[in-house]
């Protein structure tokens, strides 16, 4: 009499969560491109048109603005693309219930709002030159969602490599209270430093005097008097990475990652505001800013949802 095969357990596919960090860079690269559009002034590169760039599909005799605009909403379109194939590969990666599902559904809803947002910014003409305070709140609202977006996916990644389900995502009191205080802040970071990046290149200062002339001149415009957020946010920010990275210790990887670009961030800041925010530093400055929003993210769901489980597969 024949018996049956046993069951035999193999190292769950790392390939989808491959593809899902892929996804994550893709998307800090989309953001880099979407801060050169707004650093070099592109953003009427396709004039009021959208999806159509200058009433054309792709665009005949471009200037160097409708390139860089047009090659912003190309970019856009990857990421819709990328978006179709993480969605439909996390769920025949998972199983019902898995949070990695819950995390890549809520990315796509985000994306559609991303690019719900981005086209009404064309379309009320919140572009270039335009400093009114209807910008400034749909701006905001904008980077905003890019963060969460970029959070989301990170969370798609981080669930589809630890395999744990939406149900048993429970944090403590505490845990969860200083979590969302946290993120929040560093989000208002995120927003409140583009703001301020928008401000300089709207209103670029001859010296660093000048710079700080203007942020307490009652009569600057809106976009200079709110620079003061951007290191009081950031304060609170750094508290709550302290606090994060004595609850992790030394048992995350993420820890050194976090301090490195911690430390980074502070740098940058500094001759952000010493050289008078160049477009390059600005560009550079974003880049540090995304991947410290990446490696706190990640390190805040190993602290607040650690996972025991081995990452097994039944075949």
């Amino acid at each position: 009499m024949a018996t049956a095969a046993p069951l035999t357990l193999q190292p769950a596919s790392r390939a989808p969560e491959r593809f899902a960090w892929a996804v994550v860079w893709y998307n800090v690269l989309v953001i880099l491109w979407g801060a050169l559009v707004r650093a070099t002034g592109s953003g009427a590169g396709c004039g009021n048109h959208w999806p159509l760039c200058n009433g054309q599909v792709i665009p005949v005799s471009p200037t160097i603005h409708t390139v860089i605009e047009f090659t912003h909403r190309m970019m856009v379109s990857g990421s819709i693309y990328a978006m179709i194939g993480l969605i439909v590969w996390t769920f025949r990666a998972s199983i019902k219930g898995s949070a990695a599902r819950v995390f890549a559904v809520i990315s796509t809803v985000l994306l559609v709002n991303e690019a719900i947002l981005g086209a009404l910014l064309v379309k009320l003409g919140y572009v270039t030159g335009n400093q009114s305070l209807g910008r400034i709140v749909m701006l905001s609202v904008h980077l905003s969602n890019t963060l969460l977006l970029v959070a989301a996916l990170t969370m798609t990644a981080v669930m589809l490599g630890t395999r744990q389900q939406w149900a048993t995502l429970k944090a403590r009191g505490l845990d969860r209270t200083l979590s969302i205080i946290g993120l929040t802040a560093t989000l208002i970071v995120g927003v409140s430093g583009s703001l301020a990046a928008l401000g300089d290149t709207l209103f670029p200062a001859s010296s660093l005097r000048a710079a700080f002339a203007q942020d307490l001149s009652a009569n600057s415009p809106w976009l200079l008097r709110l620079r003061g957020i951007h290191p009081l946010s950031a304060f609170v920010a750094t508290a709550f990475v302290l606090w994060l990275l004595a609850r992790a210790r030394r048992e995350s990887r993420s820890t050194k990652w976090i301090l490195g670009l911690l430390a980074l961030q502070i740098i940058l800041g500094f001759l952000d505001v010493v050289l008078l925010a160049p477009t390059w530093l600005q560009v550079v400055h974003l880049l540090g800013a995304d991947l410290f929003w990446v490696a706190l993210v990640v390190l805040c769901a190993q602290v607040v949802w650690p996972d025991d489980a081995p990452q097994l597969r039944t075949i």
